[in-house]
Order: structure tokens, then sequence, then C-alpha cells
């Protein structure tokens, strides 16, 4: 289970003040999918970095129950100046992982060729997300966090993608965040939509689309 209690998000910074979630309490239990929306800038990957850990909330405090990835396809945690198979090493050794195993598997999934063995500071941006793809699907979380990257890649490496989210996707929990209506109907069961620092949960993920939707008609 990842549970918020009361977390509120606000960054500073020279004549900005911006609050992307305020007073913020839900529960996210295991098995579950949820897809969320939000325009542009609502907070979406913000709230996903808070789930992993990768940022601290300003207030309020996040429980995790559940053993959650990084969001897949957030790269800067990477040390640039290391390779793509080194920066798989360190992982390795941070969650104390056979390394062999997970340098093959990072290497087969993510389709580098010989940027593999290049310092990531030489990656393109499509070439970040599957590095961080093929990590975070080397290592069995039991939460997965997905942001916007089911469009990396060529039509092969999205399908590869696609069965490899499948597969967590019916044993474990998913929580997914993207502009692609298609994609959220595709891998989630529930909704939820960020907009002014509140999240609303649905149902069902249809509604939180067309919640969204009529949002974006409201502000247009």
């Amino acid at each position: 289970m990842i549970r918020f209690k009361n977390v509120s998000m606000t960054y500073h910074a020279r004549n900005l003040r911006k609050t992307v979630l305020k007073k913020t309490s839900f529960a996210i239990r295991p098995g579950e999918a949820i897809g969320i929306c939000g325009a542009n800038g609502a907070g979406k990957s913000t709230l996903l970095r808070l789930m992993a850990g990768v940022e601290l909330p300003s207030a309020g405090q996040i429980q995790r129950r559940m053993s959650v990835s990084w969001p897949i396809g957030y790269a800067s945690a990477f040390q640039a100046s290391l390779t793509g198979a080194d920066n798989v090493r360190f992982i390795a050794r941070i969650y104390r992982r056979p390394i062999a195993p997970m340098l093959e598997f990072v290497e087969n999934f993510a389709q580098l060729g010989p940027y593999f063995r290049q310092p990531v500071k030489t990656y393109s941006a499509g070439m970040h997300a599957r590095l961080a793809f093929g990590l975070s699907l080397a290592i069995d979380f039991t939460c997965y966090l997905v942001d916007e990257i089911t469009g990396a890649g060529d039509e092969r490496f999205r399908e590869r993608c696609h069965i490899a989210l499948a597969e967590r996707r019916s044993k474990g929990t998913l929580i997914m965040v993207s502009h692609d209506p298609g994609t959220l109907l595709t891998y989630c069961d529930q909704g939820a939509v960020l907009k002014d620092g509140r999240l609303t949960f649905y149902d069902t993920i249809g509604e939180a689309l067309e919640m969204h939707r009529w949002q974006q008609l409201q502000a247009a």
C-alpha cells in the first residue's frame, strides 16, 4: 500500500511559488491499476516522484508498504559521465541484485547497441527512457510507476514495452501518467484527475478521462 496523509507540495523559486498538491490524502492498494490525468504542469510527474520517494513533500506523510519503482522514464538519477552499463552495475549493487543477469536483461531490453557502453551524457531523450525502462523492469517491484514512456522508441520497442507492462500489471500494482487516452484505457482500471492541487479519484479510468476532457474544454 502507498498512503498519503495530508501531503502538500510547493515549489519555491525566484518570484515563483507553485503548489501542486494541497493537503492530499489517499491510499493505493496492491493490485490496483490507476491512470492519472491532468493538464500540462498540473503536477502529475511530481506526484509520481513523491510516490517513489525521489522527492520529499513540503508537508504531510507518505507511507510505502510495497516495493515501488522509480518513475519509468525518469533518468535524472543516472550519473551522466558513466556508461549505461556502469549505471546498471551501480543500481544492481544498491538493490543487492546479481550484476551479470541485470546487465544482460537491460542490454537486451533497452536495445541501445554500442551506446550501452558509452557515457549516458551522449544519449538522446529516447535512449535515456529506454535505459530507465529496462532498469525498472530488471528489478521485481510490486508497484510500477510509469510516466509517459510507452511512446519511446520504434514500433518493435513499443511492443516490447506493452508486453512487459502487461505482465507486470497482471502481477502487481500500476500507476500511470499519460496524455494518451488509449494508453490509459489499455492498462488502467481506475482513474484520478489532478487539478489545482487536488487529486480526485474515479471508479473507472473512463470516468476520469471524461472529467479531464470536460475540464480542458472549460479552460479553452
